[in-house]
């Protein structure tokens, strides 16, 4: 009987660990590319730190140099690969980020845009939502994601780089 309770608890053990975040408790991802936002196209970049084997938080930080923004905010993500039973080599994730968002003054280009669409933006708190997938051939992998915040909503495609 201890011998198959013991079986059933390495079995359990190995089924686990196999659909954990790819990122992990500890562990550490780089994350880089560009977005979609009315046509035009913010750049972003990121590192996300593994805190529980499903959830990663972490700093990133995106610009855009034609609208002239910067943001810099702290993301939280929760990993569905343990209550979905997915592999590592794939990711599905949601979570939200918060952050602060600046504006530099460029009175020249809010001139000369088209409608004037930016000539009141405004300097603050930027908050936002994200859904995402990853699939990893190594410890490389390609990002899929949709949300965002105030500046930065759309879709974003990068890579992610584990370490």
């Amino acid at each position: 009987m201890k011998r198959i309770l013991l079986l059933l608890t390495m079995c359990s053990a190995l089924t686990v660990a196999q659909a954990q975040s790819p990122v992990g408790k500890g562990g550490k991802q780089l994350n880089f590319g560009v977005g979609s936002y009315y046509g035009y196209l913010p750049m972003y970049v990121g590192l996300d730190f593994g805190v529980h084997p499903d959830i990663t938080i972490g700093p990133q930080v995106g610009f855009d140099l034609y609208l002239d923004y910067i943001v810099v905010n702290g993301r939280f993500d929760y990993h569905f690969n343990t209550i979905l039973d997915i592999p590592q080599d794939w990711d599905f994730y949601a979570g939200f980020n918060v952050g602060f968002l600046a504006f530099f003054e460029d009175d020249y280009r809010d001139r000369n845009r088209p409608n004037n669409r930016y000539r009141n933006h405004d300097t603050g708190v930027d908050l936002g939502l994200q859904v995402g997938g990853r699939y990893y051939w190594s410890d490389w992998g390609v990002n899929v994601e949709l949300g965002g915040g105030r500046y930065s909503t759309g879709a974003r495609v990068g890579l992610s780089k584990r370490f």
